[in-house]
């Protein structure tokens, strides 16, 4: 190293006029490794400047090149990255970070060493050594390969020290003065030495010249000394008299001192007095009114509420340390103690009695309902308790016991008096929709209680033998007078679903605004959990108002929002059995009435859950919906069970099968009812498996039917069920639909096709074995020459087939055409003008094959197209 520093030296720092002081074998961090030395140097000439300057081996040639100089003046940080342990790398901050990676330790720590001694000697300027030891920045001499190198420049530039500006300029005052100093130096030397002499002279002189005027000061000081020797007696007589006097001031303030405890202790017992005074003093009017106070007046009300208040407050007085440790306080709070229990037990006995009173008074109401399908109105009663809220709250953070208690009585008075109103309610609901007409006959229903001993299923098990016939027997077994069954059903359901509309719109107010009264009266509309000191275990039918604690904690009721919830169920348990009697009965009337429940319930479980999802009439409604949505899903089943165990007639036509009927009026039903109803989604699931059903029963019944061809037993029915999803426009069976056409279509083609092949049966023989000879191969010219095809034979055919004959099979055809189809689809025209149109394009199929395999031959049919289209007209006109 000490070879390659000489050689730079010479061959690159020289010429410039710098000196190389310390010199660092470097690579940089994570690139191919190309190794470089970074050099200190400072110039010769003055002002001196130091820079770092990066020397690379040239690629041509073994000698060395300068790449990179920076000015010490602009390095910002030097981070030598790990202060305690061995590590080669460093980054130097110039312009920007260049990381280097030394090829030893000790060369970075030496040239790190130097690079601090030359901004310190140079510089002085704020250059951040991080990671740096501090022994390394206060060696004075650097250790390793290079001392000797740097010790030796470092006494080179020891030999020069700058001049400040007062010592440049005396120095030009003096060599002004001396114009020879150049030219002579020895000349001038002698002259400094002679006035160094005379200054020298001077200070002598001077110095013994002094020598009196310090005697003189020596005889002042003496006489000082004196003065203070003097100074010190008074001084030590005056301490004597005043620590005199500090005695008798210590005595005089520590009198003080005990006054003015004395009066402190009086203000504060004072003040304590007047607090106990103030928060527990109970102004007589209000001990009166917790006395004798009229529960009855709202005047009474008042006051004895103004008094509980200014109870509670002097019972929750928050008492200074110490205060409970005095008799009188100990008195008071014993008294405030009794008055409370005392008002509690009289506040208890009397809402009890209001309770009770209540119960009696809305029993003698109960008999002008009972005719009407209306709820008796609580709000009078309400009213009256309300003006109690404010005592309820306060015996409520008081003696929760009590409060517990009348909570308690008042769910059992309330609940035995709703249980009588709303079964009476029920009742006449039931009532009405049974009744003792005509309608509660047609169900088997006997007496006003409306007790059902039949169902609309007894008419389903009837033998089905047509549509029409069907109806009529319907309507002759109901014997409904003037009124169809049709126009019954409407009426009756019309009915049912206003009276279960009637009962809910009846009932929700009425559990709305019990529950907003629970929630006023008894304040529990806040969240949180109530407390109290009891240790008992309390249960009520049909909730839970449970109260368990452990050592005074309570342990149960989350929030007193559940507690609305619990009482709410224990007042209105009737309800919900009440509900599902009257959706029994209503389906048991009949089945279709579930579809009018289904919306009706939806719509308000829905209003209900809008207002409060978790309360009482949500949740009880919610369940009741369950109900109903099992009904509807058992009316679906068993209208699938009906079409799967119908059996036809075997000696009359079949026509439009019940079921289809039953569909199409179950349809036109549901979308009345469910006209933007939110439970829509119900209905399209029932749609698609009814549908379903009536497609697989349709071809059941068509391939046992024995009577009617299978395929007019498909044409006719799946025209309907075409027609009644034209007619209605049921969005989710648009497949269907398409299906039932597509159904319709290819059967009527089929039907036609089968009936035509029987006019002309030769005829249509002949042929198929002209068109099944030339399937086998035989040329359509050589046909004629088939001994069982020729010429002759079909003249044969054709003879017997006169115009006369014609008309007289396409006449037969019509009847049995007639025969077969029903008078309800009213399709004979269309099968009719659809075999027309397939006998014509037979005879045109017919002349083809006679043109092609018996060309020339001058044979054609008996009878021509207008003669085939006027014998249509004919027959169609005089059926």
């Amino acid at each position: 190293m000490t070879a390659i520093k000489h050689a730079l030296q010479r061959d690159i720092f020289t010429p410039n006029d710098e000196r190389l002081l310390s010199i660092v074998n470097v690579c940089k961090a994570g690139k191919k490794k190309r190794n470089c030395f970074l050099c200190a140097t400072v110039t010769t000439e003055r002002p001196v400047q130091v820079n770092v300057v990066k020397v690379k081996k040239s690629d041509k040639g073994d000698f060395y090149k300068r790449q990179t100089a920076w000015a010490l003046r602009d390095l910002a940080v030097v981070d030598a990255k790990d202060a305690v342990k061995d590590n080669p790398e460093f980054d130097l901050h110039f312009d920007k970070v260049y990381k280097w990676v030394a090829s030893s330790t000790v060369e970075k720590n030496t040239f790190i060493s130097c690079i601090w001694k030359l901004n310190q000697r140079y510089l002085r300027k704020k250059i951040d050594f991080i990671n740096v030891s501090s022994q390394l920045l206060e060696e004075s001499v650097p250790s390793g390969e290079n001392q000797s190198v740097a010790g030796g420049d470092e006494e080179a530039v020891d030999e020069y020290q700058e001049l400040n500006a007062r010592e440049e300029q005396d120095i030009e005052i003096m060599m002004e003065g001396c114009e020879y100093a150049i030219s002579n130096a020895e000349a001038f030397a002698e002259k400094l030495s002679r006035e160094l002499q005379v200054l020298d002279g001077a200070n002598i002189q001077s110095i013994m010249a002094s020598e009196k005027q310090v005697n003189i000061l020596m005889k002042l000081l003496d006489e000082a000394l004196k003065e203070v020797d003097q100074i010190e007696l008074k001084l030590s007589s005056y301490e004597e008299m005043l620590q005199s006097v500090k005695e008798q001031m210590d005595q005089i303030s520590e009198s003080n001192h005990l006054i003015h405890l004395s009066n402190t202790n009086n203000v504060k017992l004072l003040s304590e007095i007047e607090f106990l005074v103030n928060h527990m003093d109970l102004a007589k009017g209000h001990i009166k009114a917790l006395q004798e106070g009229d529960l009855t007046s709202s005047r009474g009300i008042e006051a004895c509420t103004n008094a509980a208040d200014a109870l509670l407050q002097c019972m929750n007085v928050a008492l200074h340390p110490g205060h409970d440790m005095l008799h009188a306080v100990k008195q008071q709070q014993q008294r405030f103690s009794d008055l409370r229990e005392q008002f509690a037990r009289r506040l208890a006995s009397h809402l009890n009695s209001v309770f009770v009173q209540q119960g009696h008074d809305q029993s003698s109401t109960l008999a002008q309902h009972s005719v009407e399908l209306t709820l008796p109105n609580h709000h009078p009663f309400h009213r009256d308790l309300l003006r109690y809220a404010k005592l309820m709250e306060w015996l409520k953070n008081t003696d929760y016991g009590k409060y517990e208690g009348l909570t308690k009585n008042y769910m059992d008075y309330l609940s035995r008096l709703y249980e009588r109103e709303i079964k009476d309610f029920f009742e006449v609901a039931k009532i009405k929709m049974t009744g003792t007409t005509r309608e509660g006959k047609k169900f088997g229903l006997h007496g006003s209680s409306g007790k059902l001993t039949g169902s609309t299923s007894s008419l389903n098990k009837l033998s089905v033998q047509s549509s029409g016939n069907r109806r009529s027997q319907s309507s002759s077994l109901l014997d409904m007078g003037n009124m169809s069954a049709s126009d019954l059903d409407v009426a009756d359901r019309t009915k049912f679903d206003k009276i279960f509309e009637q009962v809910l719109s009846e009932l929700e107010p009425l559990c709305l605004a019990e529950q907003d009264f629970i929630s006023k009266f008894f304040k529990l509309q806040q969240h949180q959990s109530i407390s109290g000191t009891a240790s008992e275990v309390e249960e009520m039918d049909g909730g839970a108002l449970v109260r368990s604690y452990t050592s005074g904690v309570p342990q149960t009721i989350s929030s007193e929002k559940d507690m609305i919830r619990q009482m709410m169920t224990k007042i209105f348990r009737c309800i919900e059995p009440e509900l599902n009697n009257l959706i029994a009965l209503g389906d048991k009337i009949d089945s279709f009435n579930s579809l009018y429940m289904l919306v009706k319930m939806s719509h308000h479980v829905w209003t209900a859950q809008n207002v409060d999802p978790a309360s009482f009439l949500s949740t009880t409604l919610g369940n009741v919906l369950v109900t109903v949505k099992r009904n509807f899903d058992k009316c679906i089943s068993n209208q699938m069970k009906q079409m799967d165990e119908v059996k036809i007639s075997k000696k009359s036509k079949v026509g439009i099968l019940p079921f289809v009927a039953e569909f199409e009026e179950f349809a036109a039903l549901a979308e009345s009812i469910f006209k933007n109803a939110e439970r829509r989604g119900d209905l399209d699931k029932a749609y698609i498996k009814l549908i379903r059903a009536v497609f697989v029963s349709v071809e059941k019944v068509a391939n046992e039917s024995q009577k009617t061809p299978r395929d007019v037993v498909m044409m006719e029915n799946f025209h309907h069920i075409f027609a009644t999803l034209s007619r209605l426009k049921i969005s989710c069976l648009e497949a269907e639909k398409k299906e039932a056409k597509q159904k319709y279509t290819d059967h009527l083609q089929s039907y036609v096709i089968y009936s035509l092949g029987q006019p002309l049966e030769k005829l249509n023989h002949f042929f198929e074995g002209v068109e099944a000879r030339v399937a086998q191969g035989v040329r359509e010219e050589e046909v004629s020459y088939q001994l069982a095809f020729n010429k002759q034979e079909l003249r044969k055919v054709i003879k017997e087939y006169p115009g006369k004959e014609v008309k007289k099979g396409l006449d037969n055809l019509y009847k049995k055409v007639d025969k077969h189809l029903c008078e309800e689809e009213n399709l004979l025209q269309v099968v009719w003008h659809s075999m027309q149109d397939e006998f014509i394009r037979q005879y045109k199929h017919f002349e083809g094959l006679i043109a092609r395999c018996y060309p020339g031959s001058g044979i054609t049919m008996e009878f021509t197209i207008q003669d085939i289209l006027d014998y249509c007209s004919s027959i169609a006109q005089s059926h």
